[in-house]
């Protein structure tokens, strides 16, 4: 099952998603959700509401959904547990979320992405992270996850045979490690084999797979711990939540991309990645972008969505799938007014 391919929050009331279809059970909701916040996977989605309770759906052989079980979902479940929750983080195999008292994961771990110090996989429910870390927001990768905290460390566990993890070695961890470089970030974000984060003054790093020239150093050299994006970008953030590409929105709401060529919104069809940043084409100003797998979307302030890249199964919300790559940025139809978008699988 292919699940959460472009999902996103309303600006005018938080995204309500309703419960309906099969795999009917005491976990799942009798009543529409509202939730403040959701986040895309590899195959499921998660959203948490605002009194702190967090649901998934979508593929759950992994127990990515945390809801005790493997059965896929095709409707909202509840995370077991009884945590409360600020945020949650879908990623590939695996889901993440941070309360007040650390950081829960749950899913696929045999990588260690669970970072609970073993490798106990799959697990069914949410395990607090080891290491005693209070971290302001995680963010789930592939398979791997990093957070940071509120004094701005970056940490890292998982799968790490790229540097993913940024710790200047390529050896998986079950705990979190502190990425490597001393550089205090304002977030962090997650890729499938790469990682990147910006600073409070604007400065963004990424490090692990470089393949593609995702980390935006200008080379296709894979790093074990951060390195300089180059061109002098300010970012406000970035996101790398791209299998090969990383973008990035100013302050001022211009949206840059790097990478695997097909994804960057610049308007080439020179099929030449791009190993710097390149300004994404249109003229429009976004107040925020998500890289997914192989399409990047963003949202104004005005509450428009934008998508560019891959279109093979209409990801792109513009009401086709004649236009298999998007080089610049289309507007997505349908006349709804965005707070934010997230960018998943396909």
């Amino acid at each position: 099952m292919r699940t959460g391919f472009l999902t996103a929050i309303a600006v005018s009331a938080p995204l309500v998603i309703v419960a309906c279809g099969g795999n009917e059970g005491p976990t799942q909701p009798a009543a529409p959700l509202t939730f403040s916040a959701v986040s895309v996977g590899y195959l499921h989605t998660c959203g948490v509401t605002a009194a702190g309770a967090a649901f998934c759906w979508g593929e759950n052989f992994l127990g990515q959904l945390g809801d005790g079980t493997t059965t896929d979902r095709s409707s909202p479940v509840l995370v077991a547990g009884g945590v409360s929750f600020a945020t949650v983080s879908a990623g590939g195999g695996h889901t993440c979320g941070v309360t007040a008292a650390g950081a829960y994961c749950w899913g696929y771990n045999q990588d260690g992405e669970v970072g609970d110090g073993g490798t106990i996989s799959p697990r069914l429910g949410p395990v607090l992270v080891a290491g005693g870390v209070t971290f302001t927001a995680v963010s789930a990768g592939f398979n791997h996850t990093c957070g940071v905290t509120a004094a701005g460390a970056a940490f890292c566990w998982g799968e790490n045979f790229l540097g993913q993890l940024g710790d200047g070695t390529t050896t998986n961890r079950s705990n979190p490690v502190l990425v490597a470089g001393g550089v205090s970030f304002a977030a962090v974000s997650a890729g499938a084999y790469h990682t990147c984060g910006n600073t409070a003054e604007g400065a963004a790093y990424c490090w692990g797979n470089n393949s593609e020239g995702q980390l935006g150093d200008g080379t296709t050299t894979s790093r074990a711990s951060p390195v300089l994006v180059a061109g002098g970008v300010s970012f406000a953030a970035v996101s790398a939540a791209g299998s090969e590409h990383t973008c990035g929105v100013t302050a001022a709401g211009a949206a840059y991309c790097w990478g695997e060529w097909s994804m960057l919104g610049g308007g080439d069809m020179s099929t030449t990645n791009a190993l710097t940043p390149v300004l994404v084409v249109g003229g429009v100003s976004f107040a925020a972008v998500s890289a997914g797998f192989h399409h990047t979307c963003g949202v104004t302030a005005a509450g428009a969505a934008y998508c560019w890249g891959g279109n093979n199964y209409g990801e792109l919300g513009d009401g086709t799938t004649t236009i298999l790559t998007r080089l610049s940025p289309g507007l997505v139809v349908g006349g709804v007014s965005f707070a934010a978008v997230r960018a998943g699988d396909r």
